[in-house]
C-alpha cells in the first residue's frame, strides 16, 4: 500500500494536494504526519524525504519527493488521476504546473492556515495580479471542458492543485472577479475529501512558530477555530 509522509493539516498546503488526489479518487493509502518543528524537521524528515520536505510517497522501495511528481507517478498506474480526453489532460497539467511553480504573492502574502480567518493589512497589486489570473484560469477550464470540476466531469489533479487556493480564499476573505470562479472555489471548500482534511486541520493542537509569524504578520485574526494549543 502507498505510504503518504505529510505536514500539519493546518499550514502544509503542499501535502495537501496528493492527499486530496488520493482520497478523491479512492486510492487506498497509510497517512504519516510529522509535525513541523522548525529546524529540526532538517533531520527528522530526512527519515523519509530525501530533501526533508512533505509531501513524500513510498511505493515499497520507491520514494516520490514532489507534489507534481506524485501525481505523474500516480497517473501511471492509476488513469483517473488526469482526465482521460487528451485536450482536457493537456490543459489541466499546464494548470498545474502553473501552480506548482507560479502565484508567488498568493503564496507568499496569505500563508496558509486552514483554522483561521484574518483580514489582511493590504493586498498588493501582485496579489491583485495573481487572483486575477487564477479567476481567469478556473473560467477557462470550467468553460472550455464543461464542469463541474476545472477539467470536465471528474474530480482530478488540477483540482486537487487548487484545494490550497479555495483554503486560502476562505481564510483571507478573498474575493476573485467572477462569480463563475468564486463559485468553483465553494466547490472545491465543500468536496468531502477537502472537508475531511478541514476537520483534521481543526483538530490540530499543534503549533510551528514561524507559520503562525508568517500568519501573524499578514494581518489581523478575527476568529481562531482550531482546537487549542497543545503548549
Amino acid at each position: 500500500m502507498y505510504q503518504l509522509h505529510i505536514g500539519n493539516k493546518n499550514y502544509s498546503s503542499w501535502s495537501m494536494r496528493p492527499w486530496i488526489l488520493m482520497r478523491a479518487i479512492n486510492l487506498p493509502f497509510n497517512e504519516h504526519l510529522h509535525l513541523f518543528a522548525g529546524s529540526a524537521n532538517l533531520t527528522a524528515f530526512k527519515d523519509f524525504s530525501p530533501t526533508a520536505k512533505v509531501p513524500c510517497l513510498h511505493d515499497d522501495n520507491l520514494v516520490i519527493w514532489d507534489s507534481l511528481a506524485i501525481a505523474e507517478y500516480l497517473a501511471e498506474q492509476h488513469a483517473e488521476v488526469w482526465p482521460r480526453d487528451v485536450h482536457a489532460r493537456a490543459w489541466a497539467r499546464c494548470a498545474s504546473a502553473e501552480m506548482h511553480s507560479g502565484f508567488p504573492a498568493l503564496r507568499n502574502e496569505c500563508s496558509m492556515s486552514i483554522g483561521v480567518r484574518i483580514r489582511l493589512h493590504a493586498q498588493s497589486a501582485a496579489l491583485q495580479a495573481d487572483l486575477h489570473r487564477m479567476d481567469a484560469l478556473w473560467t477557462d477550464g470550467l468553460q472550455r471542458f464543461g464542469g463541474p470540476w476545472l477539467a470536465g466531469a471528474s474530480f482530478t489533479a488540477v483540482d486537487a492543485f487548487f484545494a490550497p487556493v479555495a483554503m486560502r480564499i476562505q481564510t483571507y476573505g478573498l474575493s476573485l472577479p467572477s462569480q463563475t470562479g468564486m463559485a468553483y472555489a465553494s466547490r472545491l471548500q465543500s468536496h468531502p475529501a477537502v472537508l475531511e482534511w478541514q476537520a483534521a486541520a481543526l483538530l490540530e493542537t499543534a503549533r510551528d512558530a514561524a507559520h503562525e509569524d508568517d500568519i501573524m504578520a499578514c494581518g489581523v485574526v478575527l476568529q481562531d477555530l482550531r482546537a487549542p494549543s497543545a503548549g
